[in-house]
């Protein structure tokens, strides 16, 4: 059995072995994902956020409970930035082709710009409210995955779909968790600030981490970058 102060370290490393297998099987893949990991990443900042409000994972040096910051916040949004960029991709076997001119040109995107900006925008409101700030960034997240179909409807099944990959593949990380370390999830997250409702263990505001973390950066480098999968129906 891990011992609890390296669980958290295990978990963001274990991510990386499925981002690295995919990057070496799928070179098609590798600007993505590693374009999408790195605009991630900077996400660990974040943690302070959350910790201990959210949870308190013990981590390397002790980090994450003495100064909110922790090493393994930084490895863990790496890896699920690439992976949950192109999960949807690797599903359906689609390539990226650029977005023609005249599509660009279309009314709805003089505001594309905002609308790929919802999350960064909304989260700090979303903050200020009485509620867990787990609640804040799934939100956040969720009115950017509503405000980019609305700016690129071409993108609303990768959206969707991703999402529920992501979370079928987020859920893989949970249960080995439990399974390794019985009790970590009780012990490390603040479970009595949350909802209560669990699914097979998983505290629920995790998968719907998940499926708003899925539903909106499965198809971010599309947005940010002008793509499209071919033969997309949308």
């Amino acid at each position: 059995m891990i011992a609890d102060e390296y669980v958290w370290l295990a978990w963001s490393i274990g991510l990386l072995i499925p981002w690295l297998a995919v990057y070496v099987a799928f070179p098609r893949q590798r600007k993505v994902m590693l374009w999408t990991s790195l605009l991630t990443m900077p996400f660990g900042l974040t943690e302070p956020l959350f910790v201990p409000a959210y949870w308190s994972p013990p981590s390397l040096f002790d980090l994450a409970r003495t100064t909110g910051f922790d090493i393994e916040s930084f490895i863990f949004s790496f890896g699920i930035g690439g992976i949950g960029a192109v999960l949807y991709n690797l599903w359906t076997g689609r390539e990226l082709a650029p977005v023609v001119d005249g599509e660009r040109l279309a009314q709805r995107h003089n505001l594309h710009g905002w609308a790929l900006a919802v999350p960064f925008l909304s989260f700090p409101i979303l903050y200020t409210l009485p509620w867990n700030p787990i609640y804040a960034a799934i939100v956040a997240m969720a009115l950017g995955a509503a405000a980019a179909i609305w700016c690129r409807p071409d993108l609303a099944r990768k959206t969707w779909i991703g999402a529920a990959l992501f979370v079928a593949y987020y859920s893989v990380f949970l249960v080995g968790i439990e399974l390794t370390v019985p009790g970590y999830i009780a012990r490390v997250w603040n479970l009595g600030a949350l909802s209560g409702v669990s699914i097979g263990g998983m505290p629920i505001e995790e998968l719907l981490f998940a499926a708003a973390f899925g539903a909106y950066w499965s198809s971010v480098y599309e947005h940010f970058t002008w793509r499209r999968l071919r033969a997309d129906a949308g």
